[in-house]
């Protein structure tokens, strides 16, 4: 794996938490070796939604990148990814072929694993029998998306092109769920060995420690101290949707 040297003067800052969505702008931070600091956004707080923070990103959602080379702050996972490649000139090449391919897989990535795993788990912290429906519909549509990972990668090392990029480093922290969604690893031989290549890198360690320091205590601190209130904020619910118990979040 391609990496840039340490030591350009960088003050690279990313506001977030623990989420998918983060870690993996953490990684590519890693990949690239940049100097970079992490900042907590306490979300079961709410201030994810303060003038401040939605003067960096309207929609109200980390991460955001300040980056001194950008004229504005930067959001939105993908975007970030595609920032930083173009910005070293690693994990992406500069035209071609190869390149759209890692675009589409980046995309997939975004618009389906993302969003859908999100749901599925987002149906997960209620009983099953409270939303069968949901929880049917997005178990479903997440072993259809894990079954096509690990096809694709039965025929590749890489998920786009033949080097580890941006489309890789994008979806790994997503497959990281497999076991928690409640699949049979063993039926996902191919995704289990490109995800556990990934893994093992420095980068990913890197990633890991940085993310446990910066997140992990004032992450749990703050979910468990969420009220009903801050829930159905943090859930976007309203006084006109049907009850739903979210109290296992704090748990």
């Amino acid at each position: 794996m391609q990496k840039n040297p340490r030591g350009e003067s960088s003050n690279l800052i990313l506001y977030g938490m623990n989420s998918p969505n983060v870690i993996k702008v953490v990684i590519m931070l890693e990949e690239l070796e940049l100097a970079y600091e992490l900042r907590h956004v306490a979300v079961f707080r709410g201030e994810q939604f303060t003038p401040q923070f939605l003067g960096m990103n309207p929609l109200g959602k980390v991460p955001v990148l300040i980056d001194p080379l950008l004229p504005r702050p930067l959001a939105e996972s993908g975007a970030i990814l595609f920032w930083l490649a173009e910005r070293s000139k690693l994990l992406l090449p500069a035209d071609g072929p190869a390149r759209y391919e890692i675009m589409q897989w980046l995309m997939v990535q975004m618009s389906s694993i993302g969003p859908m795993l999100g749901q599925l788990n987002h149906f997960r912290l209620l009983t099953k029998d409270s939303q069968p429906y949901a929880h049917g519909r997005y178990f479903a549509v997440a072993q259809r998306l894990y079954a096509l990972l690990n096809e694709r990668l039965a025929e590749r090392e890489w998920l786009a092109g033949h080097a580890y990029s941006i489309a890789d480093i994008a979806t790994y922290p997503w497959a990281r769920y497999l076991e928690q969604h409640g699949f049979e690893p063993e039926r996902h031989p191919a995704l289990l060995r490109w995800r556990n290549a990934i893994a093992q890198t420095p980068a990913v360690t890197r990633a890991e420690l940085r993310m446990r320091e910066a997140f992990n205590a004032l992450s749990t601190q703050t979910r468990r101290a969420a009220t009903s209130e801050d829930l159905d904020r943090f859930f976007g619910r309203t006084s006109n949707m049907p009850p739903a118990d979210f109290s296992g979040v704090t748990r």
